[in-house]
Order: structure tokens, then sequence, then C-alpha cells
């Protein structure tokens, strides 16, 4: 095997990473897309002298590192690549968006669309009024459009249905109405606190999984070490994300089934743990909580006692309310058989997070390439096996009481007597031409950040993958041959990010 091994959250010199000839490449990779254990979590392309290179990074679940190769295509190369998405659909995502970006035509590939239509894509005639959206031509069929203006506050997308009466035979999901240029202005940005509050606004409701991502890498790069304590206060606020979330979306499935009870109750619980965040740290999403090198907002007694109080007060009032939504008939009958993706479907689009583990595949960065305080931990991922609403829900109930369990046992390991690093850093000396990949578990899924540096050690390339990215797809297969009257209940169990995928 060609491709290089490194684990999670680790710098490697560039040039440590193989070159490839894409023959060899194509079949190596093949075969590991092959096993079960093996997925993508990013494949792009950057600009080099005389050309382009191709960087992939696969992880191999079970052995619990990372496998990252690449190859070269010079600019006067012509010929086809020829795509591993005729192999392994998974990779169709990728090679989507390197071919807009570069004009790289990936021969075989069953669907060469738009991703995003970026400021820089490749054909600036490429725009969002001349998206080839799939047709099928009958008298029998009708298509309904939704988007990119919603009726209710939501980001901008556009969802074409096709459909026989009120069933649907088909959705194609069209984003790219926002692209805000993040990656660029990651290297535009010239101080580590602007990159920083702009990893904290990459995805509004995911600021610790994304934020915590870029700080390890920075740190990595940076050769700088963190305490065990910061540690665990990352850690203890990724939980705290995660039940906030999960909370946040068991209240808008309850409003989607009519379930207006629920819907207030859960919608009231999510506010006491974001209001946590507010005494933490001054801010409700996080912001501000996570920095490179130090510790900005350290727990002490009095905070670990108000975290406490408010998981109690939270807990007795979630877990009766849970519970009688799942005792509830006419929530059930909504929820469940509604919206189901196999086991099957979700591994060939390469799904990730809830989408992935409810489908019986166990993924899981906490467990499969832990960072921070998840080594302690030692998490054992919910796995559920059906795959439709009613999963994708249960998940999030399962995860959420087995958040409540984590930050209590990392409250009681916060060592209040050892030496927290309180003071900002003046800067943080990245090590030249280096690549460093991170990987983190957002409350949505895997959270991938790539940086390569160059021989001054500033940023050079910088790239960023929300799960949403894989999910969107799960969403266009979970609506097939149900009713369109489901949509919003399917699309609410997924959540996903518009922003995350519009970078």
């Amino acid at each position: 095997m060609s491709y290089k091994l490194i684990e999670n959250n680790s710098a490697i010199p560039l040039q440590q990473i193989p070159v490839l000839d894409y023959n060899d490449f194509y079949k190596e990779t093949s075969v590991l897309l092959k096993n079960e254990y093996c997925h993508c979590v990013n494949y792009y392309a950057i600009p080099e002298s005389g050309g382009l290179k191709f960087i992939c990074c696969i992880a191999d679940d079970k052995a619990r590192n990372i496998l990252v190769a690449s190859f070269v295509r010079n600019n006067d190369e012509t010929s086809d690549i020829e795509s591993l998405t005729s192999r392994h659909y998974c990779m169709h995502i990728f090679e989507r968006e390197i071919h807009e970006k570069y004009g790289i035509a990936f021969s075989g590939h069953p669907w060469l669309k738009p991703v995003r239509f970026p400021f820089d894509r490749k054909d600036a005639n490429s725009d969002l009024g001349n998206y080839p959206f799939y047709d099928i031509k009958s008298h029998e069929l009708h298509e309904v459009g939704v988007g990119p203006i919603h009726a209710g506050i939501i980001e901008p997308g556009h969802f074409r249905f096709i459909c026989t009466g009120e069933k649907v035979l088909h959705l194609e999901i069209h984003l790219g109405f926002q692209h805000r240029g993040v990656e660029q202005l990651m290297l535009q940005k010239n101080s580590l606190l602007q990159k920083t509050i702009l990893a904290e606004s990459i995805v509004g409701d995911t600021v610790v999984g994304h934020n915590t991502a870029f700080v390890q890498a920075m740190e990595a790069l940076g050769e700088v070490s963190m305490p065990q304590n910061t540690k665990i206060a990352r850690t203890i606020a990724s939980e705290l994300e995660r039940i906030a979330m999960h909370t946040a979306d068991l209240s808008a499935l309850c409003t989607d089934v009519a379930y207006q009870l629920g819907s207030s109750v859960l919608q009231g619980l999510r506010t006491i743990i974001i209001n946590t965040f507010m005494i933490w740290c001054g801010n409700r999403f996080a912001r501000k909580l996570i920095r490179c090198g130090y510790e900005p907002y350290p727990l002490n007694p009095e905070l670990i006692n108000i975290i406490k109080q408010n998981l109690d007060k939270f807990e007795k009032r979630y877990i009766e309310m849970v519970d009688k939504m799942f005792d509830m008939p006419s929530v059930l009958a909504r929820f469940d058989q509604t919206g189901s993706v196999s086991k099957e479907q979700n591994l060939m689009i390469g799904a990730v997070g809830m989408a992935a583990r409810t489908a019986g595949i166990e993924r899981d960065i906490r467990q499969s390439h832990p960072y921070s305080y998840y080594n302690e931990i030692s998490h054992e991922p919910v796995i559920l096996e059906d795959g439709d609403v009613k999963a994708r829900a249960k998940l999030r109930d399962i995860e959420i009481r087995q958040s409540l369990k984590y930050i209590r046992e990392m409250l009681a390991k916060y060592d209040q007597e050892s030496v927290t690093l309180k003071t900002k850093p003046e800067t943080i000396n990245l090590k030249p031409d280096m690549f460093v990949i991170s990987l983190t578990e957002g409350w949505r899924g895997e959270i991938c950040h790539c940086a390569i540096t160059g021989n001054d050690g500033s940023l050079i390339h910088y790239k960023i993958k929300d799960p949403s990215l894989h999910n969107w797809m799960a969403l266009a297969l979970a609506v097939r041959n149900n009713d369109i009257s489901d949509f919003p209940v399917c699309n609410k169990s997924f959540n996903l990010s518009y922003c995350g995928y519009d970078l």
C-alpha cells in the first residue's frame, strides 16, 4: 500500500505524502473503498506550479488511522481522468467539486453537475439559472418546485420533486445560492484570532464542532500541546452542543407532526442548555469559548455547580417529555417507516454521522479517531438499524442521555487545582511546508479540516468539509416512494446545513 498512514490531528511534512501515478492511485483507492470500515473524508485539488495536485484522505475506522496519498496532473495533459465514482458512488461529490472548480473531466462520472457555483469556478457561464435538473418526460408525472425562497426562516435551497400523484419518484436538491468564500478567507485573514472567528462562523449551529477542528489543526501545525483540563472543557462543550441541537431537532420534529406540547417543552429545554454556554463564555452558541493555545474561560467551582444544576433541571423534564412523545400513537404513525434509507444506500453515498448510524453503520469520529478527551471516555457509538424518521429521532434521544452521562463524568475529572493556560499566546508559529488533517464529530456528523502551510509557515491552502456535503443525498433518497406531504418531517429528521454545504 502506497498511502501514508497518519493519525487524526497529525501534521506531517507535505513531501511525505506519496505522489502516485494515477493508475496506481485509482487501483489502491478502489481497493480501500471496498472495505466497509474505510471511507473518504476528503478529496480535493490544489494548484501548484505547472498543474494540479490532488490529495485524497481515507479514514480507516477499524485501524483508527487516516491514509493520505496524492497524484499530479500537469497543465499540458488534456485526456479525461477515469472517474472513481463509476465504481464508488461515495466519491461523486468530491469529483463534481473538482470538475466545477478546475474543469477536470472525469470519464464515466454519471452526474458531473455543479456543486456550489463558487466565484472562481472554471466555467463562468455556469450559473444558478441554468442548473441541469434531472427531467422525466411523461404526461402522468408532474414537478413540484420548492424554494429557494421558503415560507419559514430557512437558508436558500431549491428542491425539485418529480411526483406521480402524491408519491415522490425523485428529488433533486439544488444548493449553492450563498457561496461565502470561507476557505479563501482563511488564507486572507491575517491574525489567528480572525481565522478563529471565521471558523466559528462556518456553521452557526456547530460552532464548537468546526472551531475545535480548526483549533486542533493550528495547534498540530504549531506543535502546541494542551493540558488535560482544556481537553475536558472542549469535550464538555462538544457534548453540550450535541444536547442543545438534538433537543431543538426533536422539538422541530414535534412541530412537523402537530404535537405542540412536545414542540413547546423541548424548545424551552434547549434554551436551558444554550443559556449554560451564555453563563460560561457570554455567548449562547459558544463563540469565544475555544481558542488556539489557551483556555479563555476555565471552569471553576461555581460554574461547575451551575452546569450540574442545569443538567439536572434539563434531564428530569426532558425524560418525562420524550418518553411521552415516543408513546404517542399519532407521533409514531408519522415517524415509523417514513423516510427510510437503507444501510446499502448510506454506504453507497458515503453518509456520515446520524444518517449512517441510524442505518447500522458504525461511523463516529469520537470512537474511531478520538480527539480531545474522547480517548478517556471510551465512547460507544449509538447504532440503530431502521434508517427512518423514527430511528433518527430515537438516536437523538439516546445520544442526549449519553451526553448527559459523559458531561457529569468529565466535570468530576476536571482538576480545579491544576495549571490552566489562561494567557493568550502572542503567536503560534506554524511549521513550514506541512499538511494537517483534523477530524471532529459534530452533532450532525463528521467534520474535516485540512490545511497546508507554505515555506514561510503561512497557510496557503485550507479545505473544509461539513457532514451535510454527504448527507443531503440521503435526504433525496429518503423521500422516494413517500408522500410529498412527508417531506417536511423527513427534512427535519436530517436537519442538514445549507451554509455548511455552501462554503
